[in-house]
């Protein structure tokens, strides 16, 4: 051995690696020397760090102010050691002779010099959860899409839209953006917007969290809040709102995440060969939440094209048909109801999901979905957001797929601080039931036979029907559904001021004077929180039993009657 000085700094140099593998083998993670250690003699020259390395040369600053530094050098006063490579699915990690780990000159991609912010956009980490899967025997990596500049997944698939539209001649210079979003797609394009020099209007649902049309507003955006309790086709949807804009403002240019199939061919492109070389092509099953469904299509199809045995299992959500048609082909509207999961989960079908790529849908409650969220955070360190509770708890419900050694990459889709007001705030946890809290239960109430199950008026049917059955059923308040959605409700209290008002409006349907629908909570939901949610507002809410698709409404005299 000899010391030798390279333009790295100083190295060990070593006839051969054998004398290392004493320190590799109680030094090294035994889930990172399963999945193909490739063992390299000495510190890394130039070649072989790749395409993150620094260029050999900067380009010249045309201020001519700053000067070029000098490549970074291992300090004189440190020892020299050997040092071996070991490639993992997330990173190249740098092992001592000794078993301990030199992160000082380890490839990391955010050493190169970007001209804007969009080109920081992708090569994403691929982070191993540990607690929250101790119980899953494969291999459990979440690729982290909150490194994007806008946090989420959906920067790859906006820049792609403008760019794809630029190149058609849709979108011009100067021109407006817009879009129906849930928040991330449009920060995605409001991020780019500001880059290429477009204007944005979004419309976007008031079940979304608040946090994310604040920051839609913060990059200049336009953002009009609509209903969500409405169909697609219905004037006031976010949907319908942005397709009347798009032909209402000039030079305009509506992106429709939802079928414009640029969404698919950005992960096609990007994310998809990224989780295939960090994984080194080990990657077993594919594990994504449903929304748009561009991200599951695209990564799925290309990793399917790599090899076919992979496994793709989409994340549904209680409210949204994917999975009843991926299983049956039936486009069932029974299958829609509010639900609060954010993310996923569609009650139309959008040209951008695949299903010959999908191969199972698993559906997650709102409650286990919020509160894998919160775990994700307390239990492995990273701040996701809902649809990464979504997704985790799918892979809990799906371990008994996963055999030992197979690896299991799960993508994380949204940073956790746009859910700050809902999934990471307790008092709203308990309003919608989701903290665990003992004592008797909506279960109860419906066991104890004073709840009853739900009656509903069809939204389209004459004010008067709603009053006959209030009157034969003796309820003071009443769902209102459209094709078997719960889209709205009615209360005797409002029927009386209506009709003072008007006496001609028993003719009328239902939808021209109903209220908004009631709030949906988990059957296992405590009587202590029903008892707060039930309000002069707020009359009644509805208990859903997901394990029989059953629907009950419970009232302030049902609580009552089991209290005393």
């Amino acid at each position: 051995m000899k010391l030798e000085r390279t333009s790295h700094g100083w190295r060990l140099g070593v006839n051969r690696i054998s004398p290392l593998l004493g320190g590799l083998a109680t030094g090294v993670p035994e889930h990172i020397q399963r999945l193909r250690p490739r063992l390299v003699a000495g510190r890394p020259s130039a070649p072989e760090v790749g395409r993150h390395a620094l260029p050999k040369a900067l380009p010249a600053l045309s201020s001519g102010s700053l000067k070029q530094k000098p490549p970074c050098r291992t300090p004189s006063t440190a020892v020299p050691r050997s040092f071996a490579r070991i490639r993992s699915p997330h990173r190249d990690v740098f092992v001592t002779a000794r078993g301990g780990c030199d992160r000082y000159n380890q490839r990391v991609s955010n050493q190169k010099l970007h001209a804007n912010i969009l080109e920081a956009i992708g090569d994403t980490p691929m982070v191993r959860i540990n607690r929250i899967t101790k119980d899953v025997k494969a291999d459990v990596y979440a690729k982290i899409e909150t490194f994007n500049p806008g946090n989420s997944i959906k920067d790859r698939m906006a820049l792609k839209m403008i760019e794809d539209a630029e190149k058609s001649g849709a979108l011009k210079p100067g021109g407006t953006i817009i879009e129906g979003t849930s928040g991330n797609t449009g920060m995605g394009l409001a991020i780019a917007a500001v880059v290429k020099g477009y204007k944005c209007i979004f419309t976007t649902t008031d079940k979304q969290s608040k946090e994310k049309a604040d920051a839609l507003k913060a990059f200049g955006a336009d953002v009009i809040v609509c209903p969500t309790n409405v169909d697609p086709e219905d004037p006031r949807s976010y949907y319908s709102v942005s397709s009347r804009l798009q032909s209402e403002v000039p030079n305009s240019w509506k992106a429709n995440q939802y079928d414009n199939l640029s969404n698919t061919q950005a992960h096609y492109e990007q994310t998809g060969p990224e989780i295939w070389e960090q994984t080194g092509g080990r990657i077993d099953h594919l594990v994504v939440g449903v929304g748009t469904g561009g991200t599951i299509s695209g990564v799925g199809r290309y990793l399917r094209e790599r090899n076919p045995a992979i496994k793709v299992w989409g994340i549904d959500t209680y409210g949204s048909v994917f999975k009843k048609y991926k299983e049956t082909g039936i486009f069932d509207k029974n299958e829609i109801y509010p639900y609060v999961t954010e993310g996923i989960g569609e009650d139309f079908l959008p040209q951008n999901v695949d299903f010959d790529v999908i191969d199972h849908f698993e559906k997650v409650t709102d409650k286990d979905a919020a509160m894998m969220t919160r775990r994700i955070a307390r239990e492995e360190g990273i701040f996701a957001g809902n649809s990464a509770g979504s997704a985790m708890a799918g892979v809990l419900q799906l371990k008994e797929h996963f055999k030992a050694g197979e690896v299991v990459v799960v993508i994380f889709h949204d940073h956790g601080s746009r859910y700050l007001g809902k999934m990471f705030n307790d008092e709203w946890m308990r309003e919608k039931g989701f903290l665990e809290k003992s004592g008797m239960t909506a279960r109860d109430l419906v066991a104890s036979g004073v709840s009853g199950e739900l009656f509903a008026v069809e939204a389209s049917r004459p004010v008067e029907e709603a009053v006959r059955v209030m009157s034969e059923h003796d309820f003071s308040q009443i769902s209102i559904t459209r094709d078997g959605r719960v889209v709205g409700s009615l209360n005797e209290t409002h029927l009386y001021e209506e009709f003072l008002k008007n006496s001609g409006i028993k003719a009328q349907p239902v939808d021209s004077i109903m209220q908004p629908a009631f709030p949906f909570v988990d059957i296992s939901t405590p009587v202590e929180l029903l008892s707060t949610m039930i309000t002069p507002q707020n009359p009644a809410v509805l208990v859903r039993d997901f394990k029989t698709d059953k629907n009950f409404i419970i009232t302030r005299s049902d609580v009552i009657r089991v209290l005393c």
